[in-house]
């Protein structure tokens, strides 16, 4: 599949899970969130959380799972750059984070909060 075509599904499948997140009750507050440490694909607030949330889809399985995609050095990345959003937005370290992954595969959403721990 060329790049151009990636994009293009990727931003689908980060639009259905934004729509997804609002009908749960979260706040989007960012998306395609980028610093020097990384990349975060949606930033939201649910009740007094700032949620990290990584996106991932795959259409077979023959990567393995979208979940499985989320290695640690994957984490350490969103972790850097979930520590740059809360120092630039001036929110203190006694602030309630999480990390989750949105893991669409096919069709199917499989939404796992709390997916890793900051690192």
């Amino acid at each position: 599949m060329e790049k151009k075509n990636k994009r293009k599904l990727g931003a689908r499948v980060e639009q259905l899970i934004k729509e997804y997140l609002r009908a749960y009750g979260f706040d989007i507050l960012e998306m395609n969130y980028r610093c020097g440490q990384g990349e975060i694909d949606i930033i939201a607030k649910e009740k007094e959380y700032y949620v990290f949330i990584e996106v991932k889809y795959r259409s077979t399985l023959q990567y393995g799972t979208p979940q499985e995609a989320v290695g640690i050095a994957k984490q350490k990345r969103i972790c850097g750059a979930a520590k740059y959003y809360l120092y630039t937005h001036a929110l203190g370290e006694f602030t309630p984070v999480r990390f989750d992954v949105a893991a669409v595969m096919g069709n199917k959403i499989s939404y796992i909060k709390n997916a890793f721990e900051l690192v």
